[in-house]
């Protein structure tokens, strides 16, 4: 094993998102934007995240063998000599992860980084995965547990608008994750992971993400609605949802992989904006 696979292991683009994540719910309710605390919050999202993809990578070692986007997994082609081992290092994160939250922030912070890998790692990988199309529905709350870790970390006491920020990333998961799921189909067919695509086909499964979509974008707006955020994120993340609901729109009339493709990276360039508006809602300094 090597460095390069142990990082591999980590799924270290899910937990930078998440991390990015947990500083965007600090960002909604923090007056002021403290660099250091930021740092260390990333740091201790970072190895929760990467405590339950540890996690992911051994209890589906099996099926990731049989699709070829996983294939080259390092628990998949049996580079580890003993797989258990990747046991103790999820294990090893997770408690630094926790620990630094708790010895930094607050045990508020801790709580929901590891309901967040938890959720991940045994309500999605575990119980559900193998079993519903719901797995990535359910699932989709691990990332809503980062944004009130970050909130946490600012103040446990501010729970209402990162509550409903926390609601926008659970819709976000499945209009994200059934447009790569359209892509990989026949990967999940053959491994026997029931994701909508596989039961229903692309074309049904357009118009769930289509229907989630809509969910999604009403449930951005909500912050604003209720006075949490100002004018400059309603503005922002009504644009960018429209600009997202009309490429849901496209892959309902073309359910292709080509539309599928533009819907997956369209998600995360919508979260991207979504965020990007809390920050300078927050913190831009006044015009005039």
């Amino acid at each position: 094993m090597t460095l390069k696979s142990y990082l591999e292991l980590c799924k270290l683009r899910i937990g930078f998102m998440i991390a990015l994540t947990a500083m965007v719910g600090y960002a909604a309710v923090a007056d002021q934007l403290d660099v250091t605390h930021l740092l260390l919050l990333a740091l201790a999202m970072l190895l929760g995240s990467a405590s339950s993809s540890v996690f992911n990578h051994f209890y589906d070692r099996d099926i990731d063998s049989l699709m070829k986007r996983t294939a080259k997994r390092p628990l998949a082609t049996g580079a580890m000599a003993d797989p258990r081992a990747a046991l103790w290092l999820a294990a090893g994160l997770l408690v630094v992860g926790c620990g630094l939250a708790t010895v930094t922030f607050n045990w508020a912070v801790a709580v929901h980084l590891f309901l967040g890998a938890f959720v991940y790692g045994i309500v999605y990988t575990v119980w559900l995965k193998r079993r519903t199309w719901l797995n990535i529905v359910i699932g989709g709350a691990a990332g809503s547990f980062a944004i009130m870790a970050g909130a946490a970390a600012v103040d446990p006491g501010q729970w209402l608008l990162p509550a409903v920020m926390a609601v926008f990333l659970f819709l976000w998961t499945p209009s994200h994750f059934w447009a790569l799921a359209i892509l990989l189909r026949e990967d999940y067919a053959k491994a026997g992971v029931p994701m909508l695509p596989v039961l229903v086909g692309d074309a049904q499964t357009a118009r769930a993400i289509l229907f989630n979509s809509v969910l999604l974008v009403g449930s951005s707006l909500v912050p604003w609605m209720m006075g949490g955020l100002g004018p400059v994120y309603g503005v922002l993340a009504a644009a960018f949802g429209v600009h997202f609901l009309w490429k849901n729109w496209r892959l309902v009339k073309d359910p292709s992989h080509a539309e599928a493709r533009r819907v997956f990276f369209g998600s995360m360039s919508y979260l991207g904006g979504v965020f990007l508006a809390v920050v300078l809602d927050k913190h831009l300094p006044p015009l005039f």
